[in-house]
């Protein structure tokens, strides 16, 4: 199984990125998928997760309203699209494979991630 995540960038506060982390080497729509992201010297939190549908979406609260989750499972790929950028977005995203079909919120909860792309939003 590999996951690859791509978009990341430098952009002004109050801009927007998508970020894309496309999968391989397993039945994409079986699973539910998900966003962290880890800013240095903090733990790896929870941003977004999508079910394996796409139906069911859960964010953190900090996120809410800006961010969006999305999926397409004819190209198995995950999405993140980030608006409204404030500088305290800036971390490293990470996606990765929930353990199953539903959405886990805590890192525990996924068996394979991509490798990270780096968001930088300027003040």
């Amino acid at each position: 199984v590999q996951l690859q995540a791509s978009g990341g960038g430098l952009v002004q506060a109050g801009g927007s990125l998508r970020l894309s982390c496309t999968t391989s080497g397993h039945t994409f729509s079986n699973y539910a998928m998900g966003w962290f992201r880890q800013a240095p010297g903090k733990e790896r939190d929870f941003v977004a997760g999508i079910s394996w549908s796409g139906r069911d979406t859960y964010y953190a609260d900090s996120v809410k309203g800006r961010i969006t989750i999305s999926r397409d499972n004819s190209k198995n790929t995950v999405y993140l699209q980030m608006d409204s950028l404030k500088p305290e977005d800036t971390a490293a995203y990470y996606c990765a494979r929930a353990r199953g079909i539903l959405v886990r919120t805590m890192p525990d909860g996924y068996d394979y991630w991509g490798q990270g792309t780096l968001v930088t939003v300027s003040s």
